[in-house]
């Protein structure tokens, strides 16, 4: 494959993604100079399959979720970084998009975000429900990601700071729906333990009365009501892992609490 002329490195975080890493990496080397693969201890194929599509490796175990992307950061040859996940493909609108933003010279914004699609492993592309806009493409001269163990999205200081990209990341989020509840599961855990911890009693109201309200949000504010059975049992498992996450919490203050007596 031609090297890029956009001077663009990205970098991945991976750990046994052999299933998708290789079209991942194909992808980002239409726009990227290079890609960075950093791997938590693969057992499976993703080294192999990421050098020979085109990537560097760095064996980094794992660090926590900013902090993983910190190395990749590090790592990268230029200063203008693409982050992306494994299970997330730049469709070719967003790589013409971010082509011309080069196009001559420096662009004009430090940062750009841009639209972040679900491709279910059932039915078609999530184009009309559950979008996210994520800042993906950004300076690291002027922006990092957090040294922190669960949060990996910086913020910015002023919100009209970053550019605003139309084109898509395609993101494969999960292979099929116990997938997604095991997603969904591992991440509870990490906010529960990294998040600001709040008092018992509003922990125990949130457990008991707020799951509704988590289905509510995906499956009408996010509209996957729009896709039917699936939208519902997807709006049911994203519910429950918010809910996870409360109980979780619950856990852990109800344990701090009976260590103080």
């Amino acid at each position: 494959m031609p090297e890029s002329d956009v001077p663009v490195s990205c970098y991945i975080r991976t750990k046994n993604e052999a299933d998708r890493i290789g079209g991942t990496i194909r992808a980002a080397l239409r726009v990227c100079q290079e890609v960075v693969v950093v791997d938590s201890g693969s057992t499976d194929e993703t080294v192999r399959i990421a050098e020979e599509a085109g990537a560097r490796v760095i064996d980094q175990p794992w660090l926590g979720n900013g902090r993983q992307k910190r190395v990749g950061e590090a790592a990268c040859r230029n200063d203008w970084l693409l982050d992306i996940d494994a299970d997330e493909i730049v469709s070719e609108q967003l790589a013409e998009e971010i082509r011309g933003l080069f196009s001559s010279g420096e662009p004009a914004r430090s940062a750009y975000r841009f639209r972040i699609v679900t491709e279910p492993p059932l039915g078609k592309t999530w184009t009309n429900c559950c979008i996210a806009r994520r800042v993906k493409l950004y300076d690291r001269r002027r922006h990092r990601i957090p040294d922190h163990a669960a949060w990996d999205q910086f913020q910015l200081a002023h919100a009209d700071e970053a550019g605003r990209l139309e084109g898509a990341l395609l993101h494969h989020s999960f292979r099929h729906i116990g997938d997604m509840m095991g997603k969904m599961n591992r991440v509870s855990t990490v906010r529960a333990a990294e998040k600001k911890m709040k008092g018992g009693v509003f922990l125990a109201l949130r457990v008991c009365f707020f799951l509704p309200w988590y289905f509510f949000r995906n499956y009408i504010k996010r509209a996957l009501w729009r896709r039917g059975v699936y939208g519902f049992a997807s709006a049911m498992v994203l519910a429950l892992g918010r809910w996870l996450t409360d109980v979780k919490m619950y856990e852990i203050r109800s344990g701090l609490d009976a260590g103080k007596k």
